[in-house]
Formats: structure tokens, C-alpha cells, sequence
């Protein structure tokens, strides 16, 4: 397979194919291009041909190491959640740069679908040799998904007590010490714009609060699904109400950004308050204020996920593997004292 047949049906130089497929970490400028280029490549099937490096050293060309498939168990679309869309991302370099064939990326829908009618899947089909989960699996569908996956690895914000290897970033710890900086800063009358049902960065905004003696207010709690119209949506809630919050915690960097949203269409004369977030995705850093998150180490969580499928896969392990990653604060400009 040819670095010109992918540049071919993406629309890009094959010198910047070779960059994008080959150059660890290398981030196009032009995002839709990498996108497309991602794409060609998984359509194509390619893995890196290391062959020339490989003969150097003494040692032949190695296969492909296994053929993947990527559940998105929340949504949609990767759109709907940035901090998934650019995990996805990373997962596709890794999943390449580790010789796997990236085989489809799956929605909720879709995995509800296949469950459904399992009985007309195509014989000519690949038969997959492993799945990454993106998020949280429905418990519903994961006597399906052991069935037609032998091998199980999750990436998400919060710990399960399912039956596969998962590793996380503890949404509840991220939360509180989100919450423990505002708090520090001397915020006392803080809103929470999130998931409210059996959430982990929920619990973490109450023990916080908690942990510091304040009381827990429910006309400061707005339930969402997490989305950027939805953060808008109920900034603008909040900025009807004549007792205002001073900060603002929400649950990730897509509510935060709709947050923004309302705050600067709405322009109200002498209320600034404080936002914090979970992610860290690549926006935050081009918002204007620079919005002030919670890092989720998302390449770190993507590396140890293939390795652990990967493992599995070969046989290295059989009993259920857990790896904990930390979160950290990022301070930007969204962010300020208490006056």
C-alpha cells in the first residue's frame, strides 16, 4: 500500500502524508486534511512500512499486529464531544505506529444496531481482533460485546466495575480539585453545568463542597448532557437570575466553551465570573479568556489502552487490568480571585 494512494484520495502532497502517518505526534494546521488522510489510510488498511529500518537493524518486516475496532458508547458522532474526537485521534498514530489495522469506529447506534441483528452480519466481514471502548459501556450491551470481541480494553474518565481492561482518569478527583481551586481562590457560591445521573465529576463537586463546609445549594446545579449549546443554554439561565454564582465549574471543555458562548453574546456589565473545566482539550487554549481545565492525559491513556489490548491479545495477561492516570490543573485566564 503506497503513501501516493493515500495523498491520492485525501487531497494532500504524499510528503505530507508521510508526516502525518509517519512523524509521531506531528499535527497538521489544516485539521479537515489530517482528518481525510486518517481516513484514506484506515479505508486503505495501511500500516508503516518500517521494512528499511528493520533490515538495517538485522530484523524482517513485521505484520500487522491485529485489527481494531473503536466503540464511541456515549454518542453519535465524535463532534459531540471533543475530548473523545481528539482521543480518537491519538488513537488512530498509536494504533498505526503499533502496525494494527484501525477496522471501524462504532457509535451507540450502530453497536445497538449489530446487537439487534447480529444474525445478518456479512460472512465476508473481518472478524476484529479487539475493541477499544470510548467512554462508559451501556451494561446492556456487554454481554454482546464479550461475545463478539474476545479481547476488551476501556478508556474513560471514570472507573467501572465491568468485566474488561479499562484505564481511566478519575473524574471524581479531577472535580474536586477543579473545585479546591476555585475555592482557594475564594469562591464560595459555585454553579455546577453538568451530568447529574450517578456522575463522577458530580460527586466530586459535592465532596468538595463538603470537604470545605459549604453547603450544597441545588439552584446552583444544571443538569446537561455535557454539550457546547447545552453549557450555553444554561449560562443563560444563570444570567437571568439576579443572585449569580461567582464561578462556574463545569463538567468538560465543551460546556465551558458554550459557557463562553453566552457570556459573550450576552456581554453583562460588571459580572465576570470564573470558569473551570475538565479536559484540557486543544481549545482551551485559543479561547479568549484561555480557559483554565483540569488536564485528562489523553495520549497516555490512548498508549496504555493499546498496550493492554495489544497484550491481551498475545496472551501476556487473562485476569482484568486497571491502570489509574492523574489528573492536572492547568491555570490560564478564566480564572480569578473572589472579590
Amino acid at each position: 500500500m503506497s503513501l501516493k494512494e493515500i495523498a491520492k484520495m485525501s487531497g494532500a502532497s504524499v510528503a505530507t502524508v508521510s508526516r502525518v502517518l509517519n512523524q509521531t505526534g506531528y499535527t497538521c494546521r489544516d485539521r479537515e486534511l489530517q482528518n481525510r488522510i486518517w481516513e484514506a489510510a484506515a479505508k486503505l488498511e495501511y500500516v508503516p512500512n518500517h521494512a528499511a529500518q528493520q533490515l538495517k537493524s538485522g530484523h524482517s518486516a513485521q505484520e500487522s499486529s491485529g485489527c481494531v475496532d473503536v466503540f464511541l458508547t456515549r454518542f453519535q458522532t465524535l463532534d459531540e464531544d471533543i475530548f473523545f474526537r481528539e482521543l480518537y485521534e491519538i488513537l488512530r498514530e498509536i494504533l498505526l505506529q503499533r502496525q494494527c489495522v484501525l477496522n471501524r469506529l462504532l457509535t451507540l447506534p450502530d453497536m445497538i444496531d449489530r446487537a439487534k441483528n447480529i444474525s445478518r452480519t456479512h460472512p465476508s466481514e473481518k472478524t476484529p481482533d479487539g475493541l477499544i471502548m470510548l467512554g462508559k459501556c451501556p451494561p446492556e450491551l456487554l454481554p454482546f460485546l464479550k461475545k463478539q470481541y474476545q479481547n476488551l480494553v476501556g478508556i474513560d474518565r471514570n472507573p467501572t466495575s465491568f468485566d474488561y481492561d479499562e484505564v481511566f482518569c478519575d473524574g471524581s478527583l479531577a472535580a474536586e480539585m477543579a473545585m479546591d481551586y476555585l475555592i482557594s481562590l475564594g469562591h464560595r457560591h459555585i454553579a455546577y453545568i453538568g451530568d447529574c445521573s450517578y456522575e463522577a465529576r458530580y460527586i466530586g463537586y459535592h465532596q468538595s463542597l463538603m470537604a470545605h463546609k459549604l453547603p450544597l445549594d441545588y439552584s446552583n446545579v444544571y443538569p446537561t448532557s455535557q454539550t457546547r449549546e447545552e453549557g450555553r443554554q444554561m449560562m443563560n439561565v444563570i444570567l437571568d437570575k439576579k443572585d449569580r454564582p461567582t464561578a462556574v465549574f463545569c463538567a468538560n471543555d465543551s460546556t465551558a466553551l458554550g459557557v463562553f458562548d453566552a457570556l459573550k453574546a450576552r456581554r453583562t456589565r460588571g459580572y465576570v465570573p470564573s470558569i473551570i473545566s475538565i479536559d484540557n482539550i486543544r481549545e482551551a487554549e485559543t479561547t479568549s479568556p484561555m480557559l483554565t481545565t483540569i488536564n485528562i492525559p489523553k495520549r497516555e491513556m490512548a498508549h496504555h489502552a493499546v498496550s493492554l489490548l495489544l497484550d491481551r491479545i498475545s496472551g501476556g495477561h487473562r485476569e482484568n487490568a486497571r491502570i489509574e492516570m492523574q489528573g492536572r490543573l492547568v491555570v490560564r485566564e478564566s480564572c480569578s480571585y473572589c472579590v
